[in-house]
């Protein structure tokens, strides 16, 4: 199987996936997933695509990703391994949109407005 790489993407996180056969080492910017995540709900994230299509010691996953907060980058990268696990076998598809992994979450931060000190926020009205 030659390797398969794909994109995932959540706030301000980018997450560059690339999959190829193994006995299911997950890499992080150069270091173990459970290094990198310390965090078991974060691991969970990452890990969870993989149980759900029965592929946990079947693939070696290196991932590149930059960006954003922990939470994000653990989102980001559950996109990008979801994709490549349906590039890989298309009938992985209906059981992971169930779970809704497939839809890349579209929410970011809201800009500063000109005239306000934060997005939405406004300063103190004196009515005198």
């Amino acid at each position: 199987m030659e390797t398969i790489n794909t994109i995932g993407r959540r706030k301000a996180s980018v997450a560059r996936v690339y999959v190829s056969s193994g006995k299911g080492d997950i890499i992080v910017n150069g270091k173990d997933y459970k290094e990198y995540f310390p965090l078991k709900y974060i691991q969970y994230s990452i890990e969870h695509p993989l149980q759900l299509t029965d592929n946990v010691n079947t693939f070696d996953i290196k991932i590149n990703v930059c960006g954003g907060g922990v939470k994000g980058q653990a989102e980001a990268i559950r996109l990008g391994v979801t994709r490549a696990l349906v590039k890989i076998n298309e009938e992985y598809h209906g059981v992971l949109k169930e779970h809704k992994y497939l839809t890349r979450d579209a929410r970011v931060v809201e800009r500063k407005k000109s005239g306000k000190p934060k997005a939405r926020k406004s300063f103190q009205f004196s009515k005198r």
